[in-house]
């Protein structure tokens, strides 16, 4: 259902939508159900070009003639036997608004109609692609009613008969299969194909209905192409039942060809004439006079003939239009071409020999339309005239004729046209968060010697006791091979045998206990050792972590002396090279000596160290 929702919003024209519109209130004002049937839903479905709308009610469709009229319809023919009303409406559109009815046969070609629901009025048609409708009721609107499956015969292409004696009790439908197969290239299902040729050489056709001999004649002018139409009831012999003196042959088919180019123009503009009467004078333009007005009084709709006939005289009243002053910019002519019946517009498109009118067509067909790529949206942006400010469509068009008329031809031109239609700046964002307080950026210090005097008393004791683990005796065993890298960058030159110690240290102390800061060692004092030998510092530990452990509250008062003591820079004694890997194995006294003072002597100043010279 929401399928066919969708097709009725989008397939229809506007003016096709409003006439269904139309159509369905008049039916709510009277209280009677009313379905699209027909061809409309054949057409819908399968995606070709809507040509008529017929619609079915539930009741007698006669009595919406009034209706239909105060709403803009013209009533162009009726038929009392089965409650028919033929209307055109503005835009082009052609409808037929019928009453459900079953239908029987007693004779060949002469049905006997009554009232019935919508199922058995599907029941008595044509073919099954035919008998199908879409609910356009409050209830059901979009819901497809398809007792005959006709959905399979139009995924087939194919034209299946509803009845078997279809061709019998009605032989219009011979000449009605040959139409929609040369209109839609479909192809007879096979049985209906069997009873097709039975029916012509048995001659059913000779029990032919006149009321639908004069539908059936008027219907190949309102074909999208009546000449193909025409070629095909001639090949079957069709044309000859119909009417014997109009032929193919009778046909300009150059102008006819010409024509429908401008109909296809038109078409692509949004402007959608009905050919049919502008058809006429070139599929009988060599059609003796007398002919041709015969051939007029054979059609089942007098609307249709006095379409024909009024067609010069509706042109010629909109040429002076055309012509006028009023046409003269093109922004009047395009408005005046949208606004006037399309018929005369496409008749006056194609027979015009007026230079100045052949222009304008051209240019409506091609410089005019381009107009609306040149309106200068990214100004607009700028401008703050976007999609949702109100009167913004509004604005489009009167942008639209401004670029057509040439009004625009420069950006200040475009800018002072906008100026009006710009809307004031908005006022700028308050800033509701407090402003953060300066603070003095702390500029950090050089990790020069001095870096090991920063470090806290609690940390000495913690990297004391941390050197008891054996992770940090891992690290410790690992230190003779860092010695050999060179310290963390400082500003100063380097000493790399007094530096390897430190590195050693520093290694040892990553390990953090909760609650306090990380451990940064301290080793100085053993920067005047020689650098490769702090390897068994592991050993020579044991009995200061304990100590420091136990007096940690004595620590921390006297620590800061000592760390000053210790840190206080040795002046650098001449460069000299790395010591090599061999005296690793010398490096235990000197760790001995140096760390138990450390422990021992932490409430007392720590003496200067002092540098030994190398061996």
């Amino acid at each position: 259902m929401a399928d066919y929702i969708y097709l009725l919003q989008t397939r229809l024209t506007p003016a096709q939508q409003s006439t269904l519109e139309h159509v369905r209130d008049a039916a709510r004002t009277r209280g009677m159900t009313i379905f699209l049937v027909g061809g409309a839903v054949r057409d819908l479905t399968t995606g070709s070009p809507i040509r008529d709308l017929d619609f079915a009610v539930q009741g007698n469709a006669t009595k919406f003639k009034k209706d239909l009229q105060k709403a803009g319809g013209t009533l162009v023919g009726e038929d009392e036997p089965t409650q028919t009303l033929y209307l055109n409406f503005p835009g082009g559109v052609r409808l037929e608004v019928g009453s459900t009815l079953s239908a029987t046969y007693p004779k060949p070609g002469k049905p006997v109609f009554k009232p019935a629901n919508i199922l058995d009025d599907l029941r008595r048609r044509d073919f099954t692609a035919n008998a199908m409708a879409i609910s356009l009721n409050d209830g059901s609107f979009g819901l497809l009613m398809d007792p005959l499956n006709g959905i399979a015969d139009l995924e087939n292409r194919e034209l299946r008969l509803v009845s078997n004696y279809g061709f019998i009790e009605d032989p219009a439908r011979m000449i009605r299969a040959v139409r929609l197969a040369a209109r839609l290239g479909w192809q007879m299902e096979e049985k209906t194909r069997q009873r097709y040729e039975t029916g012509k050489e048995e001659g059913y056709i000779s029990a032919l209905n006149p009321t639908l001999r004069k539908y059936e004649l008027e219907e190949i002018f309102h074909e999208e192409d009546p000449l193909r139409v025409l070629h095909r009831l001639e090949a079957e012999g069709w044309a000859k039942v119909l009417f014997p003196s109009w032929t193919s042959a009778k046909v300009n088919e150059a102008e006819l060809d010409r024509l429908r180019d401008t109909i296809g123009q038109l078409d692509s503009m949004g402007i959608h004439p009905d050919p049919s009467a502008a058809y006429y004078p070139l599929l009988t333009a060599k059609l003796a006079p007398k002919d041709s007005q015969a051939l007029k009084s054979s059609f089942a709709r007098p609307g249709f003939v006095d379409q024909i006939d009024a067609l010069d005289a509706d042109t010629k009243t909109f040429t002076a239009q055309f012509s006028s002053k009023a046409a003269a910019a093109p922004s009047d002519a395009w408005k005046m071409l949208f606004a006037a019946p399309p018929e005369p517009v496409l008749w006056l498109a194609h027979t015009t020999k007026s230079a100045p009118l052949q222009a304008k067509f051209k240019a409506f067909f091609g410089d005019w339309s381009q107009a609306r790529q040149k309106i200068p949206y990214q100004l607009m942006q700028e401008m703050r005239i976007r999609p949702g400010l109100q009167g913004y469509d509004q604005l489009l068009e009167t942008l639209f004729f401004a670029v057509m008329d040439g009004k625009l031809d420069t950006p200040e031109s475009a800018k002072a046209f906008l100026e009006p239609f710009s809307p004031p700046a908005p006022p700028p964002p308050i800033n509701m968060r407090r402003r953060a307080v300066k603070r003095e950026a702390k500029v950090p210090k050089p990790r020069t010697k001095k870096v090991a005097a920063e470090a806290k008393p609690e940390d000495l004791a913690i990297a004391a006791s941390e050197r008891q683990t054996p992770a940090a005796g891992a690290k410790a065993a690992a230190a003779p091979k860092a010695a050999a890298k060179p310290a963390l960058p400082t500003a100063k030159p380097t000493v790399p045998a007094a530096k390897t110690p430190v590195v050693a240290a520093k290694k040892a102390a990553p390990v953090k206990t909760a609650g306090r800061a990380p451990v940064k060692a301290t080793a100085k004092p053993v920067a005047a050792k020689k650098a490769v030998k702090a390897a068994p510092v592991k050993a020579a530990a044991k009995p200061v972590a304990k100590k420091a452990l136990a007096k940690k509250a004595v620590v921390k008062a006297s620590a800061k002396k000592v760390a000053k003591k210790v840190v206080k820079p040795v002046a650098p004694a001449k460069k000299k090279p790395a010591v090599k890997a061999k005296p690793v194995s010398k490096a235990k006294p000197v760790a001995k000596k140096i760390a138990k003072p450390v422990a021992k002597t932490a409430n007392k100043p720590k003496p200067k160290p002092k540098s030994k010279s190398r061996r």
